[in-house]
């Protein structure tokens, strides 16, 4: 697509896709995982601290306004107004530390507020990626997009984490609103133009912000302090895990759709005014829908189920202490150049020819940490620790194993992000790939719920075994699907 100036010489994409998924890692990782952190240091509960995983929500429901950023504004206004905002919540956040713990009720107000947020920005930032870059371009840069991310992540678990327990949370939280300040007037500066407004952002917020709309968010209010007030008044919360309940009905709503589709689309095109439908609708709205659907729940499961036991796995067999330096001096760069590796080689020989060899590469990493789990626990048991698991010879084999994860990681994160970029139809580009990423997660959110219990049965290296044939559906599945050699343009 031919990009027009935004003002001033547009930055080239390789840098935009640096700097735009920067900016999208960093708000996840702070919000995510170091609120958590930052609220038990703070002397939050271990019950209140858990309820922090209320942050994910909007990362598994933004599919249900991601239609409007298609329909209304355009994605780059999305982005600059989301990323304006951050750098906003972030900056109060780092003033309130200032306080007493009396502030924690309203710090953790304004993070949850600020997850709706930055998953919008998410979702701004994906749809466009998709609008400014062909769909060879796309695959093209996806590697810059996993290693800006994957270094984002790395920028906030270790500096500001670093900086938060060593100096203070508002130099800490401070320094995130700064960052997040230069991005914004880059972005406004030098981020490309490259859409048409269809609708007004205003003309959303008029439509919006209606009566309804106050009326249901003052309920949603009154639950959550009905809440509180009960949490605090001694009953244990109930342990449902909300957010992967939606993500589940995601996936059920999808597949009771799927019947009466072509009913459906035929009525609502009826209806100009409804958006959210169509855009849900013509998701599902193509040939062979069950076998992609089936394909994009199965495709991470053997992934999700091996990643949720190898930190115990390093602990049980007595390697703690090595587990932080291998993840980051050895994975992130590994994980960096398979990302490259797998979009500069899908550009060059195409999606069809490579997903097959890299979801191959990255689900044998399963087998080979079962082999290492048969030399560093000869009875394949969870206890029993060898005294010689610490020696040179056993970290280097470890290292090995942990730079062919990273790799072969990084190869099947660019397949699955270009696959879930070939889905996406030109109208509802950000809604589509939403969805994508909503179900891709559903398997991940039970995939570990079950993985301790077949390590106590089993052991780690049969475990790691089973885990593999657990990703066999999906390689079986590539076979069937129907849109590998589809849209070029």
């Amino acid at each position: 697509m031919k990009l027009h100036r935004s003002g001033n010489k547009p930055a080239p994409p390789f840098l935009w896709a640096f700097t735009t998924y920067f900016a999208e890692g960093l708000p996840y990782i702070l919000i995510r995982n170091l609120s958590t952190f930052f609220f038990r240091a703070s002397g939050a509960s271990l019950e209140a601290t858990g309820l922090t995983s209320l942050y994910g929500l909007p990362w598994i429901i933004k599919f249900l306004w991601a239609p409007y950023l298609d329909s209304y504004g355009t994605k780059r206004k999305w982005l600059l107004v989301s990323q304006g905002l951050l750098a906003c919540f972030f900056g109060l956040i780092a003033l309130l530390t200032r306080f007493s713990a009396g502030s924690l009720p309203l710090i953790a107000l304004l993070f949850f507020m600020a997850s709706f947020v930055a998953a919008n920005h998410d979702t701004a930032i994906d749809g466009y990626y998709l609008e400014a870059l062909s769909v060879e371009e796309q695959a093209r840069f996806v590697g810059y997009r996993v290693m800006a991310y994957r270094i984002a992540m790395m920028f906030g678990t270790g500096v500001i984490v670093t900086l938060g327990s060593k100096i203070g949370w508002l130099p800490a939280f401070g320094l995130s609103a700064f960052v997040l300040v230069l991005l914004y007037f880059f972005h406004l500066l030098f981020l490309p133009a490259c859409e048409q407004e269809k609708e007004s952002i205003h003309k959303l917020a008029r439509q919006v912000f209606t009566a309804r709309f106050i009326f249901f968010s003052a309920l949603l209010a009154l639950f959550f302090t009905a809440l509180n007030i009960w949490h605090r008044n001694g009953a244990r919360p109930v342990n449902i895990p909300f957010s992967d309940l939606v993500g589940l009905l995601l996936l059920l709503s999808l597949l009771l759709l799927l019947p009466m589709r072509r009913k459906l689309m035929a009525r609502i095109r009826q209806r100009p005014d409804s958006i959210f439908a169509k855009a849900f609708l013509s998701f599902i709205d193509r040939d062979q829908i069950a076998v992609i659907l089936l394909f994009i729940i199965c495709v991470r499961v053997g992934e999700f189920t091996l990643s949720s036991m190898v930190g115990p796995f390093f602990i049980d067999v007595g390697l703690k202490e090595h587990y932080g330096w291998i993840t980051g001096a050895v994975g992130l760069p590994c994980s960096i150049v398979g990302a490259m590796a797998g979009g500069w080689l899908i550009s060059r020989y195409s999606l069809k020819k490579m997903i097959w060899p890299f979801l191959l590469a990255q689900n044998l990493t399963n087998l080979t940490y079962m082999l290492l789990a048969f030399h560093l626990l000869p009875a394949a048991g969870a206890g029993a620790v060898p005294q010689s698991a610490a020696t040179l010879h056993n970290i280097m084999l470890i290292c090995g194993v942990a730079a062919f994860d990273q790799l072969a990681g990084g190869l099947g994160t660019a397949v699955l992000m270009t696959f879930l970029m070939g889905l996406c139809k030109a109208d509802f580009k950000a809604a589509h790939y939403a969805i994508g990423t909503g179900l891709m997660s559903v398997a991940g959110v039970y995939a570990g719920s079950f993985s301790g219990f077949l390590v106590e049965w089993f052991g780690y290296a049969w475990f790691f075994g089973i885990s593999f044939c657990f990703s066999l559906p999906a390689m079986i599945l590539i076979t069937f699907l129907p849109w590998l050699e589809a849209k070029k343009s």
